[in-house]
């Protein structure tokens, strides 16, 4: 059975860090576009920053650009966000994503793939 497991969230303050992780089981990572997008009570789904599977691609919301990486270990089945200079409004659930099929080129296609079950940011002083 596919899985995909994240971790890593919590509580920061603003400034502080934080790093998810995307575990995949059942699955070989290689040949799999990931994705991170979260969505907070009341607002919209946000994409956050992908990686493709095959160039290394990468994208960044604007809101995140400068603040965030993202990055995958094929080895180890996971991806990564690593989340700093946090601020308030980045409190969310997270939520990591995988398909072999992108639209764009780097975002796993919103029609198909995997998700996690989420995993809460909360960025607070």
């Amino acid at each position: 059975q596919v899985q995909l497991v994240e971790s890593g969230g919590g509580l920061a303050q603003p400034g502080g860090s934080l790093r998810l992780s995307c575990v995949a089981s059942g699955i070989c990572l290689d040949n799999f576009n990931i994705g991170w997008f979260r969505q907070a009570p009341g607002k919209e789904r946000e994409r956050v920053s992908c990686i493709s599977s095959t160039d290394g691609r990468t994208y960044y919301a604007d809101s995140v650009k400068g603040r965030f990486t993202i990055s995958r270990d094929n080895a180890k089945n996971t991806g990564y966000l690593q989340m700093n200079s946090l601020k308030p409004e980045d409190r969310s659930g997270y939520y990591c994503a995988i398909d072999l099929y992108s639209a764009d080129g780097v975002c796993p296609y919103g029609g198909s793939g995997y998700w996690g079950q989420g995993n809460q940011v909360t960025v607070s002083s």
